[in-house]
């Protein structure tokens, strides 16, 4: 007699089916923006705006100035409406933007992001031209702060 096995389940389903049981009010479902935010909307956006938090349907994004948060103030509807396409579902009802540091969003390509060009060394030879003193100092002073600044 031959044994009958179960058919086999993905990993993914058995947890799916798990978390929407564990899950009764649907909450889990509200976090599916994050992984699709950087392709809903764009690299330029992402860069400047990220996902903090979501509560009873209102997302709450992080953005890197006042001049996003009113730009993007305009495109809000267009953006929940993508979301929530991207989703299945009526996930997100409203979007509310704050101003905060944004972190940068890992890219979609893999790849790193461009290096910034390299700061030229200052060196006594750099300065060799310059024969007052004070104005010396002053411009080691400045291309150490600047240094520093963008290191």
């Amino acid at each position: 007699m031959a044994k009958h096995n179960p058919p086999i389940e993905k990993l993914a389903e058995v947890l799916d089916k798990s978390l929407k049981r564990l899950d009764p009010s649907g909450r889990l479902g509200e976090y599916g923006v994050w992984p699709i935010w950087n392709d809903v909307v764009g690299d330029t956006i992402a860069r400047n705006a990220q996902p903090e938090k979501i509560r009873q349907g209102t997302l709450f994004v992080k953005v890197s100035s006042p001049v996003w948060m009113q730009q993007l103030q305009y495109m809000k509807d267009t953006i929940a409406e993508k979301l929530n396409g991207g989703l299945g579902r009526e996930t997100v009802k409203n979007i509310f933007f704050f101003v905060g540091t944004v972190e940068a969003p890992e890219g979609r390509s893999g790849k790193p992001p461009p290096a910034r060009p390299e700061q030229p060394k200052l060196d006594e030879a750099a300065l060799g031209p310059v024969k007052d003193p004070e104005i010396r100092r002053a411009l080691k002073r400045l291309f150490t702060r600047l240094g520093k600044r963008q290191g």
